[in-house]
């Protein structure tokens, strides 16, 4: 199978890819501010992917989300909670404002081991249930085989069908596509599967589940902009970035918002266009900012 990125005028370049990053790195204590880590904040779908989930644990997290317009009115929300598709429900009848996006998993998270029709009923019924919000995982089954067509073509109908619950509800939802990068073992697999989901419909590319070895990474998370910053030239189409899996402390965070800013520029540093995907972070933001331990979440 030829290529992707070479299609978008891109190769990746490891070692300009690691001097960037070690400015970036060098740099952090001079981008890390109050503003920085609240606009962290806003950024954050704020995760619980566990088999021990159940509708109380979960409405007990949307509470605690909707208790910051009382307990801290200087923060901003963050932009979703994500839960398991089952769980969506939970969150769009608890939550405080329709302003705090429902995120749900789908197709078949975190393996996306199944029938694609599977995959489909299961995002159908997520939307259903009120997601706004659907992250699905690249096909990795069809695409390290080489078969980009068949792992491009499941994406395309997730997009599809989506595109028809959003004009029979009257509500957008938004896509994001997993890559799995720690599962991509070069940078130009990366740069393929970042372009194979953009050229597909993805409105978001996101680095990782959360649930294998290797997550989020600086490196795929540079790689994965760049691709985003060539797709853009050449389209016009601005996809968004999501770093997700392992991104738990706030240097973490400034870290990935000092990419992407690098990188795509500060129209991409809003919540259309930039996402954590994080369960430890929110506290260490917190904390962060007020200069003490803070344990909301």
């Amino acid at each position: 199978m030829a290529n992707l990125y070479s299609k978008y005028g891109y190769t990746p370049d490891k070692e300009a890819i690691g001097r960037s990053l070690e400015i970036i790195a060098g740099s952090l204590e001079k981008v890390i501010s109050e503003d920085v880590l609240k606009q962290c904040f806003s950024l954050m779908d704020l995760t619980t992917l566990l088999a021990t989930d159940t509708p109380a644990s979960v409405r007990k997290m949307v509470e605690k989300v909707n208790s910051l317009r009382k307990d801290y009115p200087n923060y901003p929300l963050p932009a979703s909670v994500c839960v398991y598709p089952n769980f969506a429900p939970v969150v769009a009848e608890t939550r405080c404002t329709p302003e705090l996006h429902v995120t749900t998993v789908a197709g078949c998270f975190p393996a996306s081991q199944s029938f694609p029709e599977v995959k489909l009923k299961e995002i159908e019924m997520a939307v259903r249930a009120g997601a706004d919000e659907i992250d699905i995982v690249l096909a990795l089954n069809s695409f390290l085989e080489g078969d980009y067509k068949t792992a491009g073509e499941e994406i395309f109908a997730s997009r599809k069908l989506i595109d028809d619950l959003s004009a029979e509800l009257g509500r957008k939802i938004v896509l994001k596509v997993i890559l799995e990068t720690g599962l991509l073992v070069t940078h130009e697999l990366i740069a393929d599967a970042s372009f194979l989901a953009m050229e597909n419909g993805a409105d978001f590319i996101k680095t990782s589940t959360g649930k294998v070895e290797v997550n989020a990474t600086p490196v795929a998370a540079y790689v994965m902009c760049e691709c985003i910053k060539a797709y853009y030239d050449k389209t016009g189409r601005k996809v968004g970035f999501k770093a997700a899996g392992g991104v738990s402390s706030s240097m973490d965070a400034v870290c990935y918002y000092s990419i992407v800013s690098s990188i795509l520029g500060p129209q991409w540093l809003n919540k259309d266009l930039f996402r954590f995907g994080v369960s430890r972070l929110a506290n260490k933001l917190m904390s962060s900012i007020e200069q003490k331990t803070i344990t909301i979440f």
